[in-house]
């Protein structure tokens, strides 16, 4: 056992916390009572003597942000809000890892007052929080004038050693250490335990020299028991602006807990019984009353609340004479606040005319950059690829450690920047996207599923997007890559067929604000379609619709993306032997889905039996489209290098291939 260094009063409220994440996995007989064991002390002092919140006011902007990475220990997190007097109440705390409740297994951004991000996934909290120091940085820039600092708080975290070992950590750290990202405060609890045993059996690193080699400052706590140097190394931290901080807390897991203390035991179970006695013998806490919170430790703890108001208010009476001095930016601010999205902002969407043919991650670079002079919060870069990417903000400028402008360079580090869109997105005010080639969306699918959990705006711009990509080859590009992010639940996928569907999919992408959204953009150059003779591509909001104009058709070629135009093509072919095809666009399944059941009748009719479905993809999750007697054109192998255009007519995606397809279709359908 270490020795503990703290007054009466303070013990009694570490134990108060502790003890109660004990009884909490005991009553529900699942959870992780270790690691709120060993970080009580730390979470005690930071909540309430350094973190600057306040209980009564959760979405106060200038709040300090803590996140728990390290989210298995969720039950610290939920002690936490109780005591400091969030909308929590000890029956939630009861009624832990059941069905309904405010207090589930890990940490849920929007289900628990107070909880910042969605975290349990080791790293995502951690790199979720350089996304949160990014956003600070950039609003104290715009908002912040000369002795009205209205932003100014820091970003605070407790991570795990597998926190640590993941290598979506590595990533999101190198680059807010390169970033400089001074408000970012990130405490290591450093108990040397994982699941299956000690870290030595596969972590023999020196984390402080590589924080310190990514540009870190590292400062260690040896007794995180010891609360007088707690609290004097986390506000020595909070002062300190210049770099990054890790601050290195040896602590044991389980503290006190006789037999389980530093072993796994403590991890992932609860303690039992017997030993869950001992503890609270060894600690001097009454042995048989569960969810005991003693008055004096309430009242103690009680104090955060009020000294959140009276931080909250002091900084409201900065604002009212912000208000005065800078109006026009106060309206802003308070503009930003309630709505992202200003007013009349579609009016910016361009159209793009007949004759203006382009790849779509081109006609994406445009719609940027006419959206951005409208939008100033609309920020965000790339993974080392803006220039293939088309996501470059002309005079957005760059953010680096000595600038603060709207073009990120997330460097090859598609996992962070992942991560980073959600800490961008989670801050408030700000609407981010990220760019990188279709075929790398599996480097960050981790955050992307995320993004979807918690229902937040991110933007991901993915070009290069089919076989279509040529000469790099099977590993650049993408066939299983739509079907699995069509996959997930809360995903707007989206592959627009020309540059007007591409303007109309950053329109559904922008007024969608639960939820993020994929934009699926090819590399190759397509026909800007003439919508004086098709459909007006505002059909993409609805997820698909029909771009010819017959009544009576014989098939239907339902196709999305680059094999719009083919469609097209093979509609003509069709014709020239009197046979009738109809085109849909299906640029979005998801979208479609939602639609009434009337209007995907008018899109895709029960008595269009005749169907052929093309995508340059896997044909996975296309049944549905097809039918019973539809035909399929595409792609249930991986590609190969040669140019775009003859890997595509090789694989069977030609004029030929469609119309042999429907003549197929039409055959079986009437037989």
């Amino acid at each position: 056992m270490t020795k503990t260094s703290a007054s009466p009063i303070d013990s009694l409220c570490v134990n108060t916390l502790r003890f109660l994440a004990v009884d909490a996995v005991e009553k529900a007989r699942s959870g992780h009572p270790g690691t709120p064991m060993e970080a009580a002390g730390l979470g005690y002092v930071l909540w309430t003597k350094v973190l600057r919140h306040d209980p009564s006011d959760p979405s106060w902007l200038n709040r300090d942000r803590f996140i728990l990475s390290a989210g298995h220990a969720s039950m610290l997190l939920y002690g936490l809000l109780h005591l400091t007097g969030y909308d929590l109440t000890l029956d939630d705390l009861k009624n832990f890892r059941q069905w309904g409740s405010q207090t589930p297994g890990h940490p849920e951004v929007g289900h628990t007052p107070g909880v910042e991000t969605t975290t349990g996934p080791l790293g995502q909290g951690f790199a979720t929080g350089v996304g949160m120091a990014m956003a600070e940085r950039l609003m104290a820039a715009r908002f912040n004038r000369a002795g009205m600092a209205i932003v100014d708080h820091a970003i605070w975290a407790f991570v795990s050693d597998g926190d640590i070992m993941e290598g979506l950590s590595g990533e999101a750290a190198s680059l807010a250490g390169h970033l400089k990202l001074g408000k970012l405060k990130s405490v290591y609890l450093d108990n040397a335990i994982t699941i299956e045993g000690s870290t030595e059996l596969a972590f023999s690193e020196n984390v402080a020299q590589r924080f310190e080699s990514y540009g870190w400052r590292t400062v260690r706590i040896p007794d995180p028991e010891d609360l007088v140097a707690v609290e004097t190394v986390l506000k020595d931290v909070q002062s300190n602006n210049e770099k990054p901080t890790l601050i290195l807390a040896r602590t044991h897991i389980g503290f006190g807990s006789p037999n389980k203390q530093d072993t796994a035991e403590a991890h992932g179970a609860p303690l039992g019984a017997s030993e869950t006695a001992l503890a609270k013998k060894n600690l001097n806490w009454p042995e048989n009353s569960p969810f005991f919170v003693p008055d004096e430790a309430r009242n103690h703890w009680g104090q955060t609340h009020d000294r959140g108001k009276a931080l909250r208010s002091q900084w409201e009476g900065l604002f009212e004479k912000y208000k005065h001095a800078h109006p026009d930016l106060a309206k802003q601010w308070i503009n930003i606040k309630n709505n992202p999205l200003p007013a009349d902002w579609e009016k910016s969407v361009p159209v793009f005319k007949k004759g203006d043919d382009m790849a779509t991650r081109q006609a994406s670079g445009k719609v940027i950059q006419a959206l951005a002079g409208r939008m100033t919060n609309l920020v965000g870069g790339s993974a080392d690829l803006a220039p293939s990417n088309n996501t470059w903000i002309d005079g957005g400028g760059h953010f680096s450690a000595d600038e603060t402008g709207r073009n990120f360079h997330f460097g090859i580090r598609e996992h962070a920047m992942g991560a980073v869109l959600n800490g961008l997105a989670l801050y408030g005010g700000i609407i981010p996207f990220g760019g990188t080639f279709l075929t790398f969306a599996d480097y960050m699918r981790p955050s992307i599923r995320l993004a979807a959990i918690m229902k937040i705006g991110v933007i991901y711009v993915f070009t290069h997007d089919s076989i279509g990509v040529g000469e790099d080859g099977p590993t650049h590009q993408p066939v299983e890559h739509l079907a699995s992010l069509r996959c997930i639940p809360g995903l707007s996928v989206i592959r627009p067929a020309d540059a007007n569907e591409t303007a109309q999919a950053w329109k559904s992408a922008l007024s969608r604000r639960d939820g993020p959204t994929a934009l699926i953009l090819s590399r190759q150059k397509l026909p800007t379609l003439d919508r004086t003779v098709f459909s007006g591509a505002e059909g993409v909001l609805q997820g698909g619709y029909r771009l010819d104009r017959d009544q009576n058709i014989h098939v239907l070629l339902i196709a999305t993306g680059s094999e719009v135009s083919l469609a097209l093509a093979a509609r003509e072919r069709l014709a020239q032997e009197k046979i009738a095809a109809g085109v849909v666009s299906l640029a979005s399944h998801d979208l479609f889905e939602k639609q009434d059941a009337a209007y995907r009748q008018g899109v895709m009719p029960d008595t269009s039996k005749a169907r052929v479905v093309i995508e340059a993809g896997v044909s996975f999750g296309w049944d549905r489209w097809a039918g019973p007697t539809g035909e399929k054109v595409t792609l249930d192998r991986y590609g190969a290098s040669a140019p775009g255009e003859i890997v595509l007519e090789k694989m069977g995606f030609s004029v030929d291939a469609v119309v042999a397809a429907a003549k197929k279709s039409i055959a079986r359908s009437r037989s």
